[in-house]
């Protein structure tokens, strides 16, 4: 028996998520699906983050068991030939039995792109939330500094978050605009229920003058959902990337 990671970039549009529900179809079904067909085993696929319907992916991280003699690192091209176009193994490889992509330290990277102008355009609506009302970035960027740090992000999730524990730590969080196009990337050691979406919320009202940027200092404090902003379309959203280097173990 070997662990094998997969590297899974994604277009979530068509998608109910990564997790594995009844009667949807996510990312994490089609994978489980095309890993029985290939490998004739029953297989349990273990995700690093499991993105929201609609959210896409550019390095997601999972793992499963099997007694397969496929090399890890063939697995990528055995699975790319079955799979649909919008799902695409990046990388695969062995790995100790013991890896857990949830359980172990990591630094996640997620980005959320915003289309600033009169009019969409048609090859953006996709991965882009549209915003036509203009968008002041340097108070977006000052507001985007308060993040950074290590903080209880009770204000930044959804209330249905389940998990106790809502402090985080934010490595670094930028903004950057380039032609109609405003991108938020923030990196962090793990993110709660639509923390991004509704980060990326509350720096639009920013940006429109109805928050200043030092508001979100007092929303971080009040650990209170309804001071912070809308939660953000999905579709504007992406995981970029999860890094397991040794420096974060």
């Amino acid at each position: 028996m070997k662990r094998v990671m997969l590297e899974v970039a994604y277009d979530g549009t068509k998608y109910s998520g990564w997790q594995i529900q009844q009667n949807s179809e996510t990312v994490a079904g089609v994978l489980t699906k095309e890993l029985k067909r290939l490998l004739g085993e029953d297989i349990l696929l273990i995700g690093a983050s499991r993105t929201d319907a609609g959210v896409h992916a550019m390095g997601n991280i999972c793992v499963f068991d099997t007694e397969s003699e496929i090399p890890g690192e063939k697995f990528c091209y055995a699975l790319n030939h079955s799979l649909p176009e919008d799902i695409v193994i990046q990388r695969s490889c062995e790995v100790p039995s013991d890896f857990h992509p949830r359980k172990i330290k990591c630094k996640k990277t997620y980005e959320y792109r915003i289309w600033n102008a009169d009019h969409i355009q048609p090859f953006n609506r996709k991965y882009t939330y549209f915003v036509y009302k203009k968008l002041d970035v340097e108070k977006m960027k000052e507001a985007m500094g308060y993040i950074t740090g290590t903080h209880d992000f009770t204000a930044f999730c959804s209330i249905h978050t389940v998990i106790p524990d809502h402090v985080r730590t934010i490595y670094e969080a930028e903004v950057f605009k380039e032609g109609d196009l405003i991108t938020f990337r923030i990196t962090g050691n793990g993110f709660l229920y639509n923390m991004v979406r509704i980060i990326a919320g509350t720096l639009v009202q920013v940006g429109l003058g109805e928050k200043k940027p030092e508001s979100i200092k007092d929303i971080l404090a009040s650990e209170d959902r309804s001071n912070a902003g809308p939660t953000a379309p999905a579709r504007g959203l992406m995981l970029m990337r999860i890094d397991y280097s040794n420096e974060n173990k």
